[in-house]
This record gives C-alpha cells, sequence and structure tokens, in this order.
C-alpha cells in the first residue's frame, strides 16, 4: 500500500509499504477513505516532536471503513464507517477512567498513531483500543463533514469544555487556523456575550467574516487594546491560544482579565516563558496540554443534528498520490488554504 513516511527530520516520502495486519485482539484494521494534514504532522517533520519515529508512517487525522477487528472487539465491526481518535487510550487505567485519555498509561498510550506507531496517511491503518480508538459515523453524515472529530474538532471541544465558558463572558481565541476555528465552533455552543479572535492572516479573517459574522475580529498587533474596549472587566474573561508561537503566547496572559482562564490549545517548536513578576496579582488560572479526545461521539451526534459544521474548513482536496503537494500548500499558507483532505 502507499503511505506517507516520516524518514528523518525535514524529510517525508510517499512509498510502498505492507499492509497492516492485527497485531493485538482489541486491534482493528481501518481501510482509510480520508484524511487530512495536521499542523503536528509538520511539527514532526521540523523535528520538534522528539518522540516521533523515523519510519513511521504520519497521519493522526482521518475517517475510514473497519475491514477487519480482532477477537475482543464488540463496538465496531467491518464494514463500519468510523472516525479515528488522535489517541490511543485502553479506557481501563486511572487516567482513561477519569477522561484523561491523553495520559493513558499503556505503552501505545496517548498520541501514538502517526507519531509512535503508524498512522492514516495511507490506504490502511491499524487502531490499537478499537473500541476506544473507533467512532461510528451516523448515517447522514458524510466523510468530509466527520473528518476533524477525532483531532481538530476533539481539540476544539476538549478546549471549551476546560474553560469554564459562561454566557456573560468575553472569549478570546487567538489564532483562526484549523484548530482555532474549531475552537470557536465549540465555543459558540456555549453561547458567551462576545467572542473575539485574533488572526493576522487576512484570508483567515476573510474566512471568519464570511461564515461567522457575529465574531468580533483584530490583528495581533491591535488586540491588547480592542479587548480593554470590547470586554466588561479589564480584559477577556477566558483565553485560548490556538497560535503557538511566542507573542501570542505572552499576548495571551495580557488580554486576560484579573482571575481569568488562560487556556493553552497550541503545541511550540520552543519552551515558552511566564514572566510572573509583571504577572503578580493577575491570579490567572493557566490550563494546558493535550487533548483528552474522550468525546467523539457527543461530537458526531453534534454534527448529525446540524449544531457543528466543519466541512468549510476543507478549501483543498488532493489524492494520497499528490499529498507532497497538500504539505507544500498547507505548511506555506497558499491560496487561501485552511484545511487539505487527501482522498486515500
Amino acid at each position: 500500500m502507499l503511505a506517507y513516511t516520516y524518514l528523518e527530520k525535514g524529510k517525508f516520502e510517499l512509498m510502498e509499504k505492507p499492509k497492516p495486519i492485527l497485531l493485538h485482539e482489541r486491534d482493528a484494521i481501518v481501510k482509510v477513505t480520508l484524511a487530512s494534514i495536521c499542523s503536528s504532522d509538520l511539527h514532526i517533520k521540523h523535528g520538534s516532536v522528539p518522540r516521533a519515529v523515523p519510519g513511521i508512517t504520519v497521519g493522526h487525522e482521518m475517517v475510514g471503513i473497519v475491514e477487519e477487528v480482532g477477537s475482543k472487539v464488540t463496538h465496531v465491526k467491518p464494514g463500519d464507517r468510523v472516525t479515528v481518535n488522535v489517541e490511543t487510550f485502553c479506557g481501563e487505567c486511572f487516567f482513561c477512567q477519569n477522561g484523561y485519555v491523553n495520559n493513558c498509561t499503556d505503552e501505545n498510550g496517548g498520541w501514538a498513531l502517526g507519531c509512535r506507531i503508524d498512522g492514516g496517511q495511507a490506504e490502511y491503518v491499524r487502531v490499537p483500543f478499537a473500541d476506544q480508538g473507533l467512532n461510528k459515523i451516523p448515517d447522514g453524515v458524510s466523510d468530509r463533514q466527520a473528518l476533524f472529530v477525532g483531532d481538530v474538532l476533539a481539540t476544539g471541544y476538549w478546549a471549551t469544555r476546560i474553560s469554564e465558558i459562561k454566557e456573560e463572558d468575553t472569549v478570546l481565541i487567538i489564532g483562526a487556523g484549523p484548530t482555532g476555528i474549531c475552537t470557536l465552533l465549540c465555543v459558540m455552543l456555549q453561547k458567551p456575550k462576545r467572542i473575539i479572535m485574533c488572526e493576522k492572516d487576512e484570508s483567515r479573517l476573510a474566512f471568519i467574516h464570511e461564515h461567522y459574522p457575529e465574531v468580533l475580529t483584530v490583528s495581533p498587533e491591535k488586540c491588547k487594546d480592542f479587548v480593554l474596549e470590547n470586554s466588561d472587566h479589564g480584559g477577556a474573561d477566558v483565553v485560548l491560544e490556538v497560535a503557538g508561537v511566542p507573542s501570542t503566547f505572552q499576548l495571551a496572559w495580557q488580554c486576560a482579565r484579573a482571575n481569568a482562564i488562560v487556556t493553552i490549545v497550541a503545541l511550540y517548536d520552543a519552551p515558552q516563558v511566564l514572566p510572573l513578576p509583571d504577572m503578580y496579582g493577575k491570579n490567572l488560572t493557566y490550563k494546558t496540554g493535550g487533548v483528552d479526545g474522550c468525546d467523539c461521539e457527543k461530537t458526531l451526534q453534534l454534527i448529525a443534528q446540524g449544531k457543528i459544521n466543519t466541512e468549510p474548513l476543507i478549501t483543498h482536496t488532493y489524492p494520497l498520490s499528490r499529498i507532497a503537494q497538500g504539505y507544500e500548500l498547507f505548511e506555506n499558507k497558499r491560496d487561501g488554504v485552511i484545511k487539505v483532505a487527501i482522498e486515500c
């Protein structure tokens, strides 16, 4: 089968690999129908994910059809259309039992697919702990509608849930990339008083204006003053940092009111520093870490009910044979790209 493979820092290549087989009674083999490119894949390419294993097939955002299941798999069966969770989790350890599935203590727990074991930018993928990692796609929901359930939409839903948003809040989202927009869709479900999105890319701002005209937008250099002018208590009640660069890491606490919640959604290429003397007295609550992707069933139902629609985020589609072109477009943010779908 064809599989897009991480060879070494800075180098991915489309190559032939053997079709995966069941290795454990809780595994499933999924025929990938549609995959996507994520910024986390770029982090692997740039060498900023030390746990990524050279030689693995990349990709952790996909949907497909179950082809084969192990003897202990009961939740899905061959022929089922499914989303694939970004995380591998056993469902039995302390962390899984408490909803912290990103911290699953199994050797393949957490982000494994496309990082430590072969992922889904390929024709087939083996999914460990299939009963936890696969969710059946409801009738009437297309592959394109369901594509982001297992990763960026899971991230947006998780980030919104832990941010404790209330209806009287002003919420600032920094970054209008794919994860930022998925976060926006989930924040909108909470119906806060106002939502502000901070973004420097004009095409992304245009996308927000077109699809979500009720959302206020601002550029990073004007963000702090704009938030002060459009909030009730000297800053945003909740800040979600989704951009992942040093300047936005600092902007997040600067735009937060005293005693606000700052949720760090982004993955950074380098350590970030909190200037604690400058922040003294703001009494901020920081919430950080990787997504706990345990609400996929819920988000699939929200899609089926028409309450979440992520399909407009797919701005470009390529066959697997041209995935390198999709990467080049996505990495260089050309042609108004938001998300790239890969037909496998």
